[in-house]
């Protein structure tokens, strides 16, 4: 037997049902996965969206990030704020700058579809694509049902990483140009503490105050260096989720690929032990730590780079420099460059950066696959470089883009045109519908 046998094995041609038609099918419902199966059941369009964990939400409820940026973005990401208020679980007032409880958001997302109309299935991986003279006609999906095909005049791939795209044979790049560094993965956890006033100095986000952000950092960091601990993450910090639960955020996982299993795999294990590791520590000490209990970790670690899909437009360091506006415009972009060191031998905190970033416009463009249709991009895997990516890869942003995938997605399936053939004079007045809607329903 040659190397070459060894390497690959033939897999059976099998046939496989399809199981789901809809006109938009959305995979990943990660922040801009929501968003653009909301956005496009919203348009009229009939929506399935599908879900690898659990629960809706990704980075949201299964990566426990707790913290959000950028939800001052009209439309969905606003709705979403407004509608935690209503239930009491949320702690700030400023959009770009809140936490918030974590099982409140898992089913306010699920009442928020269910709302829309929009069929959801859980623990479902996506597995392939169908492409046909270079349309994705099927989606191909594995869960416990067995290898099954979702069909679809249009297609979102809100997966993070560009899994859709990738399996449609779309170009990508990854990481640092030309080292391909990635930035590191960050595992979070909910801990208790049994007096949180007293706590209070080394948490870095009290009540919605940020004010002493720093001195919390580094009363933590040294907390953490009496106890015997260096962490892998220089800034590590703690946020009040509600009450005396906080939100744990102490690792880096470097040198990984989010597109490797065994090195996603590898972080998460590394990432659970560190956190183990503090918390004991930290109890250890005593004090204002007696008591402290971990409550849960994150069933997926936090991953913030993987593909960038080739779009009809790339956004680049120059559209930050410049704060380029576009006429496709879909969301303005105001939070800067922030790049988590990709080696840990030049630091483990931010990178310092010299771009003076002035606020840019994502256009529809770069939202639109370049190499196959009926595929739309949404969230960090858009069209855009290394540094581009670093601003606009958080959350409320990522929401921003999925509404506006989602708008243009149900429209391609209504007209029976391909993304691209799509008139932004179309687009705008749906999406501006869907921005300026007041937010309805919930408690």
């Amino acid at each position: 037997m040659t190397h070459q046998d060894r390497a690959w094995v033939a897999e059976p041609q099998r046939r496989v049902p399809v199981a789901y038609q809809a006109d938009v099918v959305v995979a990943g419902s990660g922040p801009a996965g929501i968003a653009a199966a909301l956005a496009a059941a919203r348009s009229g369009a009939t929506v399935r969206l599908l879900e690898m964990h659990g629960c809706l939400g990704g980075v949201w409820t299964a990566g426990m990030l707790a913290w959000m940026f950028e939800m001052h973005q009209p439309g969905i990401p606003r709705e979403i704020s407004l509608r935690l208020d209503r239930r009491g679980a949320r702690i700030g007032s400023d959009p770009n700058r809140y936490t918030y409880d974590i099982e409140e958001m898992k089913i306010l997302l699920e009442e928020m579809c269910s709302e829309a109309k929009v069929q959801f299935q859980l623990h479902t991986r996506i597995a392939g694509a169908v492409v046909d003279r270079g349309r994705v006609t099927h989606l191909l999906t594995e869960s416990k049902s067995g290898r099954q095909a979702c069909a679809a005049g249009c297609f979102v791939d809100a997966t993070g990483d560009g899994d859709l795209a990738a399996f449609a044979g779309c170009g990508f790049d990854l990481g640092r140009n030309p080292s391909g560094e990635c930035q590191p993965m960050t595992y979070m956890a909910l801990v208790s503490v049994r007096d949180a006033e007293a706590v209070s100095p080394y948490v870095s986000f009290w009540k919605g105050d940020l004010s002493h952000r720093k001195t919390a950092v580094e009363g933590l960091l040294t907390e953490m260096r009496r106890a015997g601990l260096e962490p892998s993450y220089a800034k590590p910090t703690l946020f009040q989720v509600r009450d005396n639960l906080l939100a744990l955020m102490i690792n880096h996982e470097y040198g990984v690929s989010a597109i490797d299993a065994d090195d996603v795999t590898r972080a998460t294990v590394s990432g659970r032990a560190e956190v183990n590791r503090v918390f004991r520590g930290l109890r250890a000490l005593g004090g204002v730590w007696d008591g402290m209990d971990l409550v849960a970790t994150c069933e997926h670690i936090g991953v913030r780079e993987g593909r960038r899909i080739h779009g009809l437009y790339t956004i680049t360091r120059d559209d930050l420099v410049k704060g380029r506006r576009h006429e496709d415009s879909i969301c303005r972009v105001s939070f800067g460059v922030d790049v988590h060191c990709t080696n840990p031998h030049r630091g483990k905190g931010q990178e310092p950066s010299p771009i003076r970033m002035q606020p840019y416009d994502i256009p529809m463009r770069s939202l639109v696959a370049k190499d196959v249709s009926s595929l739309l991009l949404a969230g960090r895997c858009i069209s855009g470089d290394f540094i581009a990516h670093s601003s606009y890869r958080v959350t409320g942003t990522a929401a921003a883009t999925g509404q506006a995938a989602g708008v243009a997605a149900a429209l391609s399936a209504q007209q029976g045109k391909a993304p691209a053939e799509l008139e932004w004079s179309d687009i705008k007045p749906k999406l501006q519908a869907i921005t300026e809607a007041q937010p309805a329903g919930g408690r």
